[in-house]
């Protein structure tokens, strides 16, 4: 199946689709060879390297096993604490070892996730001490990023220290770094990414892209259900068939003449004898693609937010 097309020539895929995570206790991880193979299958021709250590970290391993199956390195995500003091020069050194690692594989973006605590993701409030660390902390790596010519983009993520629209607005303000537009998470936290594609475009650099349940993502906000247990009721259903204004987003995005990469992320959280899982990924993943196949940027008019926005 080829999805090519100058939008979609764009579009990445992600372990994650195939429930490869980085969070802690996240289920069962599949062969790297389906997931390989299935992303070549539905013609994608790059990649996210998924939760680290999953594929090889050598770089010549790492491009030997894409190359067999078509596919390059678009960038990786990374997660880092930085507002401690007493943990920051290790999670440095942990981001030079990445930067360079996923430099030599060809990557092209280091997504930053700024976490608690490697064994226990959970957002706290941070005092103003912690949070000028966290601003430092995003700043050496923007050195470190431009030391191995790798983008930073910071990653909003449930359960990070980047969770909410508080905090994004916060990282704009008072940070340079670009920001990873990531369309269901985003909008858990309660930020708008129609808005910040329209008003804010400048501070994009990479866009992943997620549809979401409205009923599924209201429950994980008040905290009925773990990110994990919204994953697995749905919460990151096909694109097209959520509350997220997909069309006008990418649209926003296009409009700018930017070639913004996407990649093309529906979290999934595979369980023990849970064998749908095993076969959704790829069927998900396919209707996605068909939804892009239909933006068409070109006969679009450029949004307004006031009429293109829609309760998520």
């Amino acid at each position: 199946m080829s999805i090519t097309s100058p939008l979609l020539d764009r579009v990445a895929a992600a372990p994650i689709s195939w429930g490869v995570c980085e969070v802690p206790d996240w289920g069962i991880q599949l062969p790297v060879e389906t997931v390989l193979g299935e992303m070549a299958e539905l013609g994608f021709t790059h990649t996210e390297l998924g939760a680290i250590g999953y594929l090889p970290t050598d770089p010549v391993a790492l491009v030997e096993v894409l190359e067999l199956n078509g596919l390059q390195l678009l960038g990786g995500f990374v997660p880092v604490v930085l507002h401690d003091a007493d943990r920051m020069e290790d999670s440095l050194v942990m981001a030079r070892d990445s930067a360079g690692m996923l430099s030599s594989a060809g990557a092209t973006f280091f997504v930053t996730a700024v976490i608690a605590d490697p064994s226990h993701w959970h957002r706290v409030e941070l005092t103003k001490t912690e949070w000028k660390h966290l601003v430092g902390g995003i700043e050496e790596i923007e050195r470190i990023c431009a030391d191995h010519d790798l983008t930073q983009v910071v990653h909003p993520h449930v359960d990070t220290l980047i969770e909410n629209v508080a905090d994004v607005d916060r990282l704009l303000a008072d940070t340079d770094a670009a920001i990873c537009l990531d369309t269901g998470h985003l909008v858990v936290g309660g930020a708008d990414p129609l808005a910040l594609s329209l008003h804010a475009s400048d501070r994009i650099g990479l866009v992943h892209l997620k549809d979401i349940d409205a009923d599924v993502a209201g429950r994980l906000r008040r905290g009925e259900l773990s990110l994990m247990e919204s994953v697995q009721r749905g919460i990151f259903p096909p694109l097209g068939r959520g509350s997220v204004p997909i069309t006008e987003i990418v649209t926003a995005l296009e409009l700018t003449g930017r070639d913004l990469w996407y990649v093309l992320e529906q979290d999934t959280a595979i369980t023990d004898g849970d064998t749908s899982a095993l076969v959704s990924p790829k069927l998900d993943l396919c209707a996605s693609i068909e939804f892009l196949r239909g933006v068409d940027v070109d006969s679009s008019t450029p949004p307004l937010l006031e009429d293109t926005t829609r309760e998520g």
